[in-house]
Formats: C-alpha cells, structure tokens, sequence
C-alpha cells in the first residue's frame, strides 16, 4: 500500500525532479515524510516567494519546471508574487500547496482560503487533488502544461487527508518528448519574399528567442542572413559569441539611440517577441512592417500588429527561413552604418571616476566572464545593464521585464548558482529590492552557495523617485534609512565588504569572487545620470528622417 503523498512524490521523480524549494506545513507533514525517503532533496526558504522565484529561474534556465511547496492559506499565498513571476516570464514551474481535509475539518475554516481559486488567473491551470489514485495523472499533466508554450506556472493543492491516505500503489505515467510544429512553407515563402525585397531590414530578438533549445538557430540565422539586429530587455544574450551585426538593445520603448536603426526600418524581423514586456518599439502607421516569428501567434496589441506570421518551432523556423535567404538578401547590412555610432554613445563616460550607471556596468561586466552569470533586481539600474551591459552567451542576463517586480533577483542569481556552480554568478540588487528577500543570505550560506551580491545603495525607492522627479512632481515619500550591509551579511554568516571609491569596485568584486562563499559588496550610486542621459540627452535626439542614413 502506498499513501497519497509517496504516489505525488514518486510522480515527481518521475518527472526527473531533484530539489523541491519551500517551506512546508502541518497540512504538508506526509509529503515531507515522503520526500525525506525519495531521491529529491528539499530546500528550505525564509520566504514563500523566494521559493517560488527561485523554482521559476530553475524552469527559465532548464526547460524543466521548477517545484515549490508550501502549506495553506497564508503560505500558498505567499506564492501568488512568484506565480505572476512565472506567468508573465513565461517560466515553468509547479507550485504545491497543502489544504485541511476535504472529507471532515474539525478546525472548522481556520486558515482556509480558496486558493486554487485564488491562483487561477495567475496560473496556466489551478486543480485540487481529491483521490490519491487521480495523483500519477495529474502530476503528469501538470507538468506538460508548464511545459508546453508558453511556459508557465502551474498549481496543484493537496489536502492532507488525501496525502494520509492508502491506497494500492499506482504506476507513474512515463513522460515523452513533445515536437512542436514546423511553419508553413507558405508563410515561409511569404516571409522570405517580403525580406529580400526590403531596403532597410533589422530583425530583434525577444523573451521567446531565450528559451533554452533555441539559441543556437538564432545565432545561425544571424550568420547566414547577415541581417543586424536589436533585442528587447529579456532577449539578450539570445545571439552568443559577440557578433559585430548586434545594434543595441531596447531598454526604453521609443527615442533611444538604438531607436535610430528601428526608426529607419522599413522591415523588422521580430523573433519570439512577447507584449508581456514593455514595448521594445512602437508601431504605427507610418512605421515599418513586421514579420513576427514566435511559437505562438502574436498578441495583437495597439503599439503591436504584425502584417506577416511564421508560427511553429522558432528554431527549425528560422533553420528553413534561412535556407531561403541565404545569400538572397541585397540590402541585408544597410542599416550596419548606424551600428558603431548608437554602441559608442550609449557606452560613453563608462570610465569616469565617479559612482555613475554606466561605470557601474562596465566595471561589472569587466569581472564577468563570457558565461557568468548576472540575476538583476528590479530598479533604476535594470535600465542601464539592459542598455550597456553586453552579453555573449544566451541566459547570463537574469532581468525581470515582464512582471518587473522587486525582491527576485538575490533568489534568481540563488537559483543560478545552484545550477552553475563552475560559473561565477552575481545578483545585483537596489538597495530596497534587496531589502524585500534579503532574509535569503541565510539560505544561500546554508547551502553554501558561490555567489556575490552588489548592493546599489541610493537609499530611495529610486526608478519611482526619478519618475516623480520626470514629472515635475515635488520630491516625496520614496526615502528611506538602511541597516549597514556589511554588518548586516556578517550576520548571517556572509562576507561583507563597502566600496568607499568607484576605483575599488572592480577590485573588490574580484577579491569577492576569489575569497568563494557569499559575499555582499555595497556601492553607492551617482543617479543624477538619469535626468542628463535618459531625459536632456534623448530629448535632442530627433528621430528619423530628420537626420537619414
């Protein structure tokens, strides 16, 4: 006889799950007995949502989807930042929760929420389990539905009385692979025709290009078309290797100087682009026609309605695209001109000696290898790593513009860490998003993680106060005190060090990365670059065809 509890476990191991995060309950208490007997090893947050970010970044950087448990009620929900998380991001993951006895309570409604009702628009599927024998199946649906695109969280609750009870022993159902579909070679032939003939084309990578088994196409279609290119915030890095047709990236949706090359498009290529993020580019009427590659038909929005789609496998997609360009395209690098003059100017003042966003990143990516690492936070500074830090290889750039929230990126680089230990791997955190989840230090000791932390101190609430500030707004209510970070990590058993001079960033990071285990490092900020870069400067940009090719 088996309980309900060792079928949802052993349906778990059967998915190929070896860490489940969380922290369990008295409605759990079977499960964790069960899980204390199987293969799987449970790791134990501080915070539920912590959990759940951490087993989302599992499923962003795997393919596989992250698990998380936690108890009922006030636990479960916890988990509703995380799923948003996972659901926006398009991150697979499987969150299970615990629930008093559906047959008798003899606690009456202490505690109970309905949360399966609770995580159903923050989820791909919400189910409750009411027979230990329904687990094998259910599991192996939940699964594929995370799986399967678009990824995305998934919520299973179990009642403990379901996870008490016997039953005969019910075998797992053997997961298989899943092939998604090919393009139409009409729509390809369509696709190809109206590239050959544009006269400025640029194609842009997004959140969908990112996913694990596509980076390699998209790097080969790069090559073979010759075709520069721009990303979005979470398609960086989707393009490895440093090629010299990269234009830039979209951290603001209009007037950037990457805006330069879009504004003089008269076709882009969009490949895997989500409108969960924040509009790369704006389309309208006078604007270039777009082409949209995705697994998924497009999200017609009002800044996003493409005249031509190429659905199916994005990397088998563009493998057949190419093979109908290669070598066909006559104007495929008339755009490549505007390439070293938007990379210098975004990349200027990154060596001044001050405590600027741009010296902060080229001092970063500096200690940073082709493959280590970066989980950012959100905050003012995402804009300026999105901007001009440059990535090589696909997934080394962790950011959030989907949800944007706060409190993700010190679980994520957690996460990260866990997966990559050979990897040097860094989160970078505001100081108040670090502030939201830095309870985890402990955990990452504990597990005795490699891993740096960068702590940007400006002591606000920054990307809302320069908002306020943008808006003519009078400075109020985003400021705050903070503990001494250094100290602070020392408490839980962490290294700490404080920057006092932007000549000792560098050194400090690599003497971090040298010295293993957790290190926190804080830095201040020079924010007053917002308003010259972000506002004075881009406001002179006039955009095109005021000043043409």
């Amino acid at each position: 006889m088996s309980k309900g509890s060792d079928l949802l476990v052993a349906a778990l191991e059967n998915e190929g799950v070896d860490r489940i995060f969380g922290i369990p309950g008295e409605e759990n208490l079977d499960v964790v007995e069960s899980i204390r007997k199987s293969s799987i090893e449970l790791i134990l947050t501080r915070h539920e949502q912590a959990a759940a970010f951490m087993a989302a970044t599992h499923g962003r950087l795997t393919g596989r989807p992250g698990v998380c448990i936690t108890t009922l009620g006030p636990g479960a929900l916890n988990l509703t930042t995380g799923a948003a998380y996972a659901l926006l991001g398009a991150m697979p993951m499987v969150m299970i929760t615990g629930q008093k006895g559906v047959r008798s309570s003899r606690q009456a409604r202490f505690q109970i929420v309905d949360v399966v009702a609770a995580m159903k628009p923050l989820t791909k599927l919400s189910r409750q389990i009411v027979s230990p024998r329904m687990i094998p199946g259910v599991v192996r649906e939940a699964f594929r539905v995370a799986g399967e695109e678009r990824p995305g969280p998934v919520h299973l609750e179990l009642p403990e009385d379901i996870a008490a009870e016997e039953c005969d022993a019910v075998a797992p159902i053997p997961p298989h692979p899943v092939e998604l579909p090919l393009a139409s070679p009409l729509a390809l032939d369509r696709a190809a025709q109206m590239i050959i003939e544009a006269e400025r084309p640029l194609a842009m990578m997004g959140a969908a290009a990112s996913r694990p088994r596509s980076t390699s196409d998209l790097a080969q279609f790069v090559l073979r078309t010759g075709i520069p290119y721009f990303t979005t915030q979470m398609g960086k890095g989707t393009v490895p290797g440093g090629t010299e047709l990269y234009m830039g990236t979209a951290a603001l949706s209009e007037r950037d100087y990457v805006h330069e090359a879009i504004e003089r498009a008269d076709l882009i290529i969009t490949i895997g682009h989500d409108t969960v993020e924040k509009p790369p580019f704006i389309m309208g009427a006078d604007g270039p026609k777009v082409i949209h590659v995705g697994y998924q038909p497009a999200t017609v929005e009002q800044v996003y309605f493409p005249q031509t789609e190429v659905i199916g496998d994005i990397g088998a997609s563009l493998r057949l695209l190419a093979d109908r360009l290669e070598g066909n395209i006559p104007n495929a690098q008339a755009l490549l001109p505007l390439r070293e003059g938007i990379l210098s100017r975004i990349a200027a003042r990154d060596s001044e000696d001050r405590f600027t966003p741009q010296r902060l990143v080229h001092d970063v990516r500096a200690v940073m290898p082709a493959d280590g690492i970066l989980a950012l936070d959100n905050g003012m500074y995402k804009i300026w790593f999105a901007r001009n830090y440059r990535t090589r290889v696909a997934n080394t750039l962790l950011l959030d513009n989907a949800l944007a929230t706060m409190g993700a990126g010190l679980p994520s680089a957690m996460m990260a860490a866990m997966l990559f230990p050979e990897r040097r791997v860094m989160a970078v955190c505001g100081d108040g998003g670090f502030m939201m989840n830095s309870q985890e230090l402990e955990t990452a000791v504990r597990l005795k993680l490699n891993l740096v932390v960068l702590v940007i101190e400006d002591h606000a609430y920054g990307m809302i106060r320069w908002k306020q500030a943008v808006d003519d707004f009078p400075d109020f209510g985003m400021t705050f005190g903070n503990p001494d970070f250094v100290r602070y990590a020392e408490a839980y058993g962490a290294k700490g060090t404080r920057v006092g001079a932007i000549a000792e960033l560098r050194p400090a990071l690599e003497q971090a990365f040298a010295a293993g285990g957790v290190n926190l490092v804080a830095v201040p900020i020079d924010y007053s670059e917002n308003e010259r870069v972000l506002v004075e400067e881009l406001r002179h940009r006039l955009p095109w065809p005021a000043s043409p090719v």
